[in-house]
């Protein structure tokens, strides 16, 4: 089981890295990615940060932290400088913060970020089929999310990611303790959504196949 949306003190979350990691694989996690939200103003020290305690992570843990960048609430423009900058630097998981309906997101953000070198669009909101679309052509994680109110836009998601063939991943988007939920919940997540278990079985497929080709870099 993993969860590759994951918030600590280092932006709006309130516990450290090895706090999440610890807690993570109590709750029976194989492997996360810390992904706090940067924009031009803390993105070098976040990614300083996360590349630094991913690298003393001992190996034979039993569980797998990836280091983890959410680009957030940027104006459009900067999705393609700033995912390139976080590549660069050795940054595994790149997520876009997409256009939820809980939050003022700049329109055309989903998009923006799509065309960007990310690996996941966080909570999609109302995404159009175009941008689904754009997302299956580029291996693209459309979100599920079982984040309170961000989770409101999950059926949809899931109609057209089935609908166009694109992929999915079930995440927390967790920033407390208590939005660490057990693996069952995250599945419930998934099938409340309207998946099926298959459905999620692939889901889960596909992710630790994207885990172990960004372990192998």
């Amino acid at each position: 089981m993993y969860n590759l949306h994951c918030h600590s003190l280092l932006s709006d979350g309130v516990l450290l890295p090895s706090e999440l990691a610890v807690r993570y694989a109590a709750a029976g996690y194989k492997a996360i990615a810390i992904t706090d939200h940067a924009d031009y103003s803390n993105i070098a020290l976040i990614t300083k940060a996360i590349l630094e305690f991913t690298r003393h992570w001992p190996k034979n843990r039993k569980i797998m932290i990836l280091p983890g960048i959410e680009l957030t609430h940027l104006p459009p423009e900067q999705f393609q400088p700033l995912a390139k900058y976080a590549r660069k630097e050795g940054i595994k998981v790149i997520i876009g913060h997409g256009e939820t309906l809980a939050e003022p997101v700049i329109p055309g953000t989903n998009r923006a970020a799509l065309e960007a070198d990310i690996d996941i669009l966080a909570h999609p909101g109302l995404i159009s089929e175009a941008e689904v679309k754009l997302a299956k052509k580029k291996g693209i994680f459309l979100e599920l999310t079982s984040r309170h109110a961000h989770c409101d836009t999950n059926p949809q998601v899931v109609e057209h990611a089935l609908k166009l063939g694109a992929k999915l991943i079930l995440n927390h988007d967790s920033h407390r303790p208590e939005d660490i939920i057990s693996p069952q919940d995250l599945i419930n997540v998934g099938l409340r959504a309207g998946l099926s278990q298959k459905e999620i079985d692939k889901i889960y497929r596909e992710v630790s196949i994207f885990i172990a080709k960004k372990e192998g870099k």
